[in-house]
């Protein structure tokens, strides 16, 4: 029975993607929350998202590790390392021995760390020329939970995200029913019941033309991967200016996700 959770990370555990009706993204932690918080005494549920959208690795591990390591939660879900090995040149071999050093440190700290691995891109522009990078990184962070004892929220095992209806416009950020079947997912990964199996097929869609996906897919450059490209090229990133979340209500979250409905 956990009865405090603090979430770690970049945009995907900030939940972006998954916006509530007042512009603040909900996303999956925030609905894994729910799921925790259900399970106990009303009142009786502590939990702090402390993800940022756009960080590296290093600067999770230097703003939001010790922030969590001094709340010392029951659980910690702990998604880093995704923006650092999307960047050219970069060594995933690196970037799991600076995860793992982080993995240890919360692991000495708190009840229990839950990592999570990257998705399977070979359905993403762009990002499916980095599907091997990927999968190395994963199977560190397989090898690391192992010796840390940590259970995984495996994404690239969750199929049905494979499905565009998962994913946001920006097709790098998951929609609102990706990331409710990430949290089904995570509740899984944890012995949670939950209300919805995250493996339940999507209803059929009607073929799409040749025309249509080119259209869909100019759009997509001009409006989404065009000023991500601009981004890096300045050294920008779309978190410089964002505040984490910080200790949300579950049944604040509870409300938000019903009025974004």
């Amino acid at each position: 029975m956990i009865g405090s959770y603090v979430a770690v990370g970049d945009s995907f555990t900030e939940g972006v993607g998954d916006p509530g009706p007042d512009g603040q993204f909900v996303g999956w932690a925030d609905r894994f929350a729910v799921l925790l918080a259900d399970r106990r005494p009303e009142g009786d549920f502590e939990y702090t998202n402390l993800a940022v959208r756009g960080k590296l690795l290093d600067q999770i591990v230097a703003d939001q590790v010790p922030k969590a390591v001094r709340l010392a939660p029951d659980l910690v879900s702990f998604c880093a390392g995704g923006n650092d090995i999307i960047r050219p040149g970069t060594d995933p071999d690196d970037v799991a021995e600076r995860f793992e050093r982080a993995v240890a440190d919360l692991a000495s700290a708190v009840g229990t760390v839950m990592v999570t691995t990257g998705f399977d891109t070979r359905g993403v522009p762009v990002l499916k020329h980095l599907r091997g990078k990927i999968a190395t990184y994963n199977g560190h962070v397989r090898a690391i939970a192992d010796r840390y004892g940590c259970p995984v929220l495996d994404l690239w095992s969750l199929r049905t995200v494979q499905d565009r209806r998962a994913w946001d416009d920006d097709r790098l950020h998951l929609s609102a029913e990706g990331h409710t079947r990430v949290a089904l997912r995570a509740g899984q990964v944890l012995g949670v019941e939950v209300p919805a199996d995250p493996d339940q097929p999507w209803p059929p869609l009607p073929p799409r033309g040749t025309l249509e996906v080119r259209r869909d897919d100019i759009h997509w450059a001009r409006e989404h991967l065009v000023p991500w490209i601009g981004r890096r090229l300045r050294g920008e990133s779309s978190g410089d200016r964002v505040v984490a979340k910080g200790t949300l209500s579950p049944d604040d979250i509870k409300s938000r996700i019903a009025q974004a409905v």
